[in-house]
């Protein structure tokens, strides 16, 4: 009863405002009332009235047709809104298109709820409500204009009017705003004399839902009579624009044996028509399935979600036994809620079934063999496993271990990562002498831990039978490198030691001879049978064949297989220092002016090949001089230096001195020799020594030198 009396009411009340408008207006083509509010029942009932929509094209409504955008709406002849069947929920709005044969208009009806309806009423009644058409204060009425999208030809169209109660002669209407004067301009106009306003082409409302338009009235002079007043024009929504798929491509996992009604993805479709409307409002379907086995049912997808979920049993969600572990659906979005008329588009889903490791890795058999020959290393054999996971997932690659038969870690396993197979290695070297034979004992598992009731079996462990072949290596020195030392100057034919190498292949009872292989200053000999090595020249310390006193030399130890082997032992020999070499002075010549007041004539220094205590600190002397006077005498300044100093000047002439150096050596070496002297004429800073005088030598040089040579013989 009351839902009766409030559609009765606002029936009632939209009588009164079009009879109060009527007063004093002209017949306006269209609805005499645009907007309605009705309260929102529990539920609109069949064939009930709801209201009364009055519509009048001025003409006599000749072939006057109604179109509701709910289709469980409908307008009767006599214009009552009535329900199809019961309705609960019919949303926010109902727009009512009407068309005869000289107009067209387009109704809304707002459904709003009680308290929404108490402020709506007053709203109808103020004086500036920008819905209803009662008496305003202003002599301008410029009712809200609604038109359709995408109308079609003729244009213009008349699609509305404006009306100025104030009939002042010569009054004219001007239209202006976005549409008219401003960007997108001319879409809209108006009849300056009768105020009717046209739309110039087709609208589209995804571009421009609503316009803001003024009208004012001006006189001829173009001054302004009434107004501005706002002339709101909204562009009704058609359904227009198909939905689509934007954010593809579209690629869900799923893991094998989920449960029942598992969410695999969300598939979201993207509709540009108006979201109020149910031109917008989209639901879901699946169109096609590849491959249909092992059901062509295999996902759901929720009609108004997007969601899609499993809907078979986990056991047939089995990615080892389907065709493929992939799918793809044809996914459908529909518009106006899935029915018939709605717009459709289709994105493509991609499910991916992933794997879990429900199979452990299984040896293909359960004992292999190998064959590898003593002192080789490498890999000997490659074990095969069978995995029935997904070869791109740590559920199928194999981990390898050897967890028996390995204690001297002789061998590794690693895996291959192309085949998935363990490459037994050797790392070690075997010898045959030792062991012909092992057996290692290896288990494979997979680098994910396999899921919880499933377990590894027999068949993932397996025995490797490996052989050792005998190979007739090479005799061993020992030690090696041997090392002796002794004092540089031996006797030729002395022994210097005697190697030792013995034969790996203790079961061939073979013979071993001895020979030289790299002798650089081929000083050594070796006994062929027994391995003694003797000298056959003078050890020289001071060779440039000896390094930081360490000769080295290599020696062969060849047995008598078939065919031989060989091996090789290294000699350093430490040669100790004997004091065989003089000492040596430098520089061994010098010059000084003849009229030189510093007369230090040069410094000399000593160096001597051997070794300490053999070398430094040296003595250094002068032989006697020859003649009545001293002419230069020899000061010491260290151990390894000492000064020459002339007692006066000298005439131009090169002069030899007699200077004798002795090192420290037991017995010490001495070294006699000459500093040869030229005294030069120096005029003007420069030294002339050519054209000297004869030259003057030092008997007692000459005297020194016989003796020194005379004592050598007797030695």
């Amino acid at each position: 009863m009351q839902h009766k009396t409030q559609l009765t009411l606002s029936f009632l009340l939209s009588q009164v405002l079009l009879l109060a408008c009527a007063e004093d207006l002209e017949c306006t083509p269209g609805f005499q009332q645009k907007v309605f509010y009705i309260e929102q029942p529990f539920e609109f009932t069949e064939d009930q009235p709801i209201l009364n929509l009055v519509f009048d094209d001025c003409k006599g409504n000749n072939k006057l047709n109604f179109e509701v955008s709910n289709p469980d709406f409908k307008v009767e002849h006599d214009g009552s809104l009535v329900a199809l069947k019961n309705v609960s929920e019919a949303g926010r709005a109902l727009f009512v298109h009407a068309r005869s044969e000289h107009a067209e208009d387009m109704a809304e009806i707002l459904i709003v709820g009680a308290n929404e309806k108490h402020g709506a009423l007053k709203e109808i009644f103020k004086i500036e409500g920008n819905l209803g058409i009662p008496r305003q204060k202003r002599a301008i009425l410029a009712t809200p204009i609604l038109i359709p999208e995408n109308q079609r030809p003729p244009f213009p169209r008349l699609v509305g009017k404006v009306i100025s109660s104030e009939g002042t002669e010569g009054a004219k209407f001007r239209l202006s705003g976005k549409g008219v004067d401003q960007d997108p301009k001319g879409i809209f106009r108006i009849n300056e004399i009768s105020g009717d306003v046209s739309v110039t082409r087709p609208l589209d409302r995804e571009t421009i839902a609503n316009y803001e338009l003024e009208v004012e009235v001006t006189d001829l002079s173009g001054k302004i009579i009434d107004g501005p007043v706002r002339l709101d024009i909204s562009v009704i929504d058609q359904n227009d624009n198909r939905p689509i798929f934007k954010e593809g491509p579209y690629i869900g996992h799923v893991m094998e044996g989920s449960p029942t009604g598992t969410t695999v993805m969300r598939m979201t479709a993207l509709d540009a028509d108006d979201p109020s409307t149910d031109n917008a409002v989209l639901r879901y379907n699946i169109l096609k399935q590849t491959p249909t086995k092992p059901s062509p049912n295999m996902f759901y997808i929720d009609p108004e979600k997007g969601d899609i979920v499993t809907v078979v049993s986990p056991v047939l969600l089995d990615r080892e036994t389907m065709e493929t572990p992939k799918y793809e659906l044809v996914i459908e979005a529909k518009d106006m809620g899935g029915h018939d008329v709605g717009l459709t588009g289709t994105a493509t889903a991609t499910i991916l079934i992933d794997d879990k490791n429900d199979h452990p890795p299984e040896f293909t058999k359960k004992e292999f063999q190998a064959t590898v020959k003593e002192g080789v290393t490498g890999v000997i054999v490659n074990l095969t496993v069978g995995d029935r996971d997904d070869p791109a997932t740590g559920a199928w690659r194999a981990v390898y271990t050897i967890i028996n038969g390995n204690p001297g870690q002789s061998f590794e396993i690693h895996t291959n990562p192309q085949t998935n197979e363990g490459m037994l290695s050797v790392v070690k070297p075997l010898d045959y002498e030792i062991s012909a034979f092992h057996t290692l004992l290896i288990k494979v598992e997979n680098e994910d831990p396999l899921i919880p009731d499933i377990a590894y079996g027999p068949s993932s462990t397996a025995t490797v039978q490996i052989t050792v072949e005998d190979v007739n290596e090479g005799p061993v020195f020992h030690p090696n490198p041997m090392t002796v030392t002794k004092q540089e100057n031996i006797p030729i034919g002395s022994i210097v030691l005697t190697v030792n190498a013995t034969d790996p292949d203790t079961l061939q009872h073979q013979t071993i001879r001895y020979s030289v292989y790299k002798d650089p200053a081929s000083w050594l000999e070796i006994n062929p049978t027994n391995g003694t090595v003797a000298t056959t020249a003078i050890l020289d310390r001071e060779s440039p064949h000896v390094q930081n006193n360490i000769y080295t030399a290599l020696f062969l130890a060849i047995d008598s297989g078939n065919p031989p082997a060989t091996g090789t032992g290294t000699l350093h020999i430490t040669l100790e220092d004997v004091n065989d070499n003089v000492p040596s002075l430098y520089p061994t010549l010098a010059k000084v002016c003849d009229d030189a007041k510093d007369l230090r004539v040069v410094v000399l220094g000593a160096s001597d090949k051997d070794l300490h205590p053999n070398t430094d600190p040296f003595k250094f002397e002068l032989s006697k001089q020859s003649g009545p006077e001293k002419l230069w005498r020899i000061t010491k300044l260290n151990n390894t230096h000492a000064q020459v100093v002339l007692l006066q000047n000298l005439k131009k002439a090169n002069y030899n001195i007699p200077i004798s150096v002795t090192d420290s050596g037991k017995p010490p070496l001495t070294n006699n020799t000459e500093l040869k002297l030229q005294v030069c004429s120096c005029k003007k800073s420069r030294m002339d020594c050519s054209a000297s005088d004869a030259l003057h030598i030092s008997m007692t040089l000459i005297l020194l030198s016989l003796f020194s040579l005379f004592s050598v013989q007797l030695n």
